[in-house]
């Protein structure tokens, strides 16, 4: 399972390390520590967090745009659901969800999973997904 340092969080919740770490420390999203003292998150946790944070209306923190000029949105993947052939991926950038239709190997082969960075990119009408 990934694991992700407060200041990996912070960027794709789309929040200041401080509001990570603040959140950390009050319990909202729960951390362990790595060899070097460091704070993680599982993937599985941040992923679930996230979409509370975007569900509950916001970070908090001023609005910030989310936009790129390649229209990449980095985010956590926060549901895989896989068929005989195709699959949904859906990541949680920030305040934004998006999902993309893909195949069952495509996923497979990127081993996108709940708890996976991941960045979506957008053209047009279509979402492509790549893995961090």
């Amino acid at each position: 399972m990934q694991s992700y340092t407060i200041g990996q969080a912070a960027r794709l919740l789309g929040v200041s390390p401080d509001t990570a770490r603040r959140w950390a420390d009050a319990g909202r999203v729960a951390t362990h520590r790595d060899e070097a003292g460091r704070r993680l998150i599982d993937g599985r946790d941040l992923a679930a967090f996230s979409v509370e944070v975007a569900q509950s209306g916001g970070t908090g923190e001023d609005d910030v745009s989310y936009t790129s000029a390649r229209n990449a949105f980095p985010g956590i993947v926060t549901a895989v659901k896989l068929g005989d052939v195709a699959a949904q991926v859906e990541i949680q950038a920030g305040p934004h969800r998006l999902v993309s239709l893909l195949t069952r190997e495509a996923v497979e082969e990127l081993g996108l999973e709940v708890g996976t960075q991941a960045t979506a990119r957008v053209k047009s009408t279509s979402v492509h997904i790549d893995r961090a």
